[in-house]
């Protein structure tokens, strides 16, 4: 579980994203259409884009305050983020990227066991170590991405369409893996997605977002009604 509470606007160009939510969570579901600002908003929880004004605070910490000129760094936010494209290093083996994510400890307490082989082992990803980033598949890939994330140590994990690379059957033996993070190591996610059934199975809050904005916030059998599950699918 984790507090996050957000009341930000964001703007790029023409598009504003203004949006506002408290919530105690262990799950939190991004859900809308392209453009609709979920990345955005994701990117500005992570430190990699600076809002125009607002607050953001994950538990106690006060990562961003535009009243308060806060704005943290990225580095030190304990965040994990998985983008939609997973930019693993071609250039090195699965052990490198996996590798490539540790932090020092000291200073940190964080529920991941974070010797490599721990989150290899969990991720089932262990045969894999000594390959290539190129021979591996999409469902493959996206492990190691999830993998290097949690050897940072995070406090919160952002994960930015992580099954939208791959087909539905991969998608069904891939979800398991992540539904472990939340079960086993309890570390609180913010998962986006245009799959309503993928929010369903793994969210306990979700925030309807279009045009900018949070139309409907709440579990995901209230907010992910019939209609809105046919149109995003």
């Amino acid at each position: 579980m984790i507090d996050l509470a957000f009341e930000l606007l964001i703007q790029q160009g023409d598009f504003v994203l203004d949006v506002a939510d408290t919530s105690r969570v262990e799950v939190l579901g991004l859900f809308g259409p392209s453009g609709a600002g979920k990345t955005t908003l994701l990117e500005s929880i992570a430190g990699l884009r600076a809002p125009t004004r607002g607050e953001l605070t994950v538990g106690a910490t006060t990562l961003f305050s535009s009243s308060q000129r806060i704005n943290l760094p990225a580095r030190d936010r304990r965040i994990g983020y998985v983008p939609q494209d997973s930019l693993l290093f071609p250039h090195l083996t699965v052990r490198g990227n996996l590798a490539y994510g540790t932090r020092p400890a000291a200073g940190r307490r964080s529920p991941v066991a974070t010797d490599l082989d721990s989150v290899a082992a969990m991720l089932e990803i262990l045969p894999l170590l000594d390959r290539r980033i190129q021979g591996l598949s999409g469902g493959e890939r996206q492990r190691v991405a999830v993998g290097r994330a949690l050897m940072t140590q995070p406090a919160l994990l952002l994960l930015d369409e992580p099954l939208a690379a791959v087909d539905r059957g991969r998608r069904e033996r891939i979800l398991p893996y992540l539904l472990r993070i939340r079960r086993e190591w309890h570390i609180p996610l913010i998962y986006v997605t245009h799959d309503a059934a993928e929010l369903s199975q793994i969210a306990d809050r979700v925030l309807v977002i279009g045009d900018g904005r949070v139309h409907r916030a709440g579990a995901p059998a209230d907010v992910l009604d019939t209609q809105t599950k046919t149109q995003h699918r």
